[in-house]
């Protein structure tokens, strides 16, 4: 008989790390155009601290004012197929697929199959909760909107994070010249990624003694485009990913992804910014990396389901060098 319960990863306001506990919560049940996944990885990302946080409070009207609506937490994970509705093709029971959802941290977990793609054989499910927004946020801000050329000169400011670390590894395949901006603690994690230079941020905190770049992707910096752009070549791209950096109440980060389009048709640099679009194709592109051996999963550490709380308040304070992974069930290693 199945279960009318599962343990999941709950938030019951807005807040610090103090609002997640672990908990029982209702049994999911698959739609005909769903799959429902028995989750055996998932994976934090800033998404995930800016939903607990609640910032930027314009997120509030579609997530819920004073408490979350959805009270499951998470986006990426990694599992097996228990079930597909009647109307979904290309899955079986069985399969195993990443993908993102929301409620994703929990035992049970019903996914779009338009966000969810097959994991190849010989990758593991820790490497590939990693992917699915992580990784493909880094994708889409490479080919979508720096549009990154062999030969270019490229700063990934932040790229020791998660989705930095992944840009850093994308951009050297696509045959750039790649230097990372982060903290010194993470600069040897950056070179071994691939970049040529890693750049303490604390230490050099001019944009203009970096050197001149053709593209500076910023995912962490947080500060004004105009500062930005001084370590622009002459026709150089700016992008800004996601909302991470100080801001007002409202939009928090959200401001300097603003600022590019409104600047961007008055100056002679490109201005631009993304914010990613959960696609399967894109996913499946990235798994195949992985399993060819020409993108690696940048694991710091894998946890237990208890140990969720301390993961995430790592993640929020930028101390992990790539991607904390959490395991709900165990893999041979």
């Amino acid at each position: 008989m199945t279960p009318s319960t599962m343990l999941a990863l709950l938030q019951r306001g807005y807040g610090g790390t103090d609002v997640l506990s672990i908990g029982e919560y209702p049994v999911p049940v698959a739609g005909p155009k769903q799959l429902l996944v028995q989750v055996h990885a998932v994976s934090p990302d800033s998404g995930t601290v800016h939903l607990m946080t609640g910032r930027p409070s314009i997120l509030r009207p579609f997530v819920g004012w004073r408490t979350p609506r959805q009270p499951v937490v998470g986006l990426a994970f990694a599992g097996i197929v228990s079930a597909v509705g009647a109307q979904v093709e290309g899955f079986a029971v069985g399969d195993r697929v990443a993908g993102s959802a929301p409620a994703a941290f929990a035992d049970l977990v019903v996914a779009n199959p338009a966000k969810v793609a097959h994991v190849p054989t010989g990758v593991s499910m820790a490497d590939a909760a990693t992917l699915p927004i992580s990784a493909g946020t880094a994708l889409q801000a490479l080919r979508d909107s720096a549009k990154v050329q062999s030969g270019q000169r490229v700063a990934i400011i932040g790229a020791g994070g998660g989705v930095g670390s992944f840009l850093t590894q994308l951009a050297v395949l696509e045959g750039a010249r790649v230097t990372g901006i982060a903290s010194a603690a993470k600069a040897a994690f950056v070179r071994s990624l691939g970049a040529e230079r890693a750049i303490d941020y604390r230490e050099i905190s001019d944009p203009r003694e970096w050197g001149v770049f053709d593209v500076v992707i910023d995912t962490a910096d947080g500060r004004p485009v105009s500062v930005l752009r001084r370590a622009l070549a002459e026709r150089g791209t700016l992008v800004i990913v996601g909302a991470d950096g100080a801001g007002g109440p409202v939009l928090d980060g959200l401001e300097r992804q603003l600022s590019t389009g409104l600047l961007n048709p008055w100056v002679r640099h490109r201005l631009t910014s993304t914010i990613q679009v959960e696609r399967a194709s894109d996913l499946q592109i990235l798994l195949d990396h992985l399993a060819g051996g020409r993108l690696r999963a940048p694991v710091a550490e894998i946890v237990p389901l208890d140990a969720a709380r301390g993961a995430i308040e790592q993640l929020q304070h930028q101390r992990v060098p790539g991607k904390i992974v959490i395991e709900l069930r165990a893999e041979d290693r």
